[in-house]
């Protein structure tokens, strides 16, 4: 008896609360202006400015994502995610140009992309100077591994692979495997 209550308590809390807070939460988040596909869920994440954020349809994303547009407001959306894109827990967007992942992209826990980097000239404070960047393309069918650091400019070809806890700073042709700090190609997808 105590089995089917501890299953039941578990399917009430997992399922049913989760999927309900969730479509509440896309229904808040659609109304601030951003758009979410059919068969996407929002779990509990961050949003800095909500029309900045296009999710396709049948996304599978985990918690505590940030979606932090560093710009000022301006019509969107700059941060794209196509359709069936998994996202892993604690995933951060810090974009400011724009950034687009393709169909069925594997993006593991811990990833961050940043399109932006400050000027240092001497002379004047850094935080007084403009930034620059560049957007970012993540190509269909890619897997990232955890904690990789996605930089300015990157374009990551479709079918390719970045091993855990690499920062890329080179864009990556199709179907290739990188790996390292910073990452380097160390092998081929046959």
């Amino acid at each position: 008896m105590s089995y089917l209550i501890q299953q039941s308590a578990f399917i009430l809390r997992f399922r049913y609360k989760a999927r309900t807070l969730g479509f509440l939460r896309k229904l808040w988040y659609q109304f601030q202006g951003m758009k979410v596909g059919a068969g996407t869920v929002l779990p509990k994440i961050f949003v800095t400015w909500p029309h900045q954020v296009l999710l396709g349809t049948n996304c599978l994303l985990e918690h505590h994502i940030y979606f932090k547009y560093d710009g000022i407001w301006k019509t969107g959306p700059s941060i794209l995610l196509a359709d069936r894109v998994f996202l892993g827990t604690a995933c951060e967007f810090n974009i400011n140009h724009g950034i687009t992942i393709g169909d069925d992209a594997l993006i593991a826990s811990g990833c961050r992309f940043i399109d932006h980097d400050h000027s240092y000239q001497p002379g004047i404070p850094m935080n007084k100077q403009p930034g620059n960047g560049k957007a970012i393309t993540v190509g269909k069918d890619v897997w990232i591994g955890c904690n990789v650091i996605v930089l300015k400019g990157v374009v990551i070809g479709d079918g390719a692979i970045v091993a855990a806890g690499a920062v890329v700073t080179k864009s990556i042709a199709p179907m290739e495997i990188w790996a390292g700090i910073p990452a380097k190609k160390i092998g081929d997808r046959k």
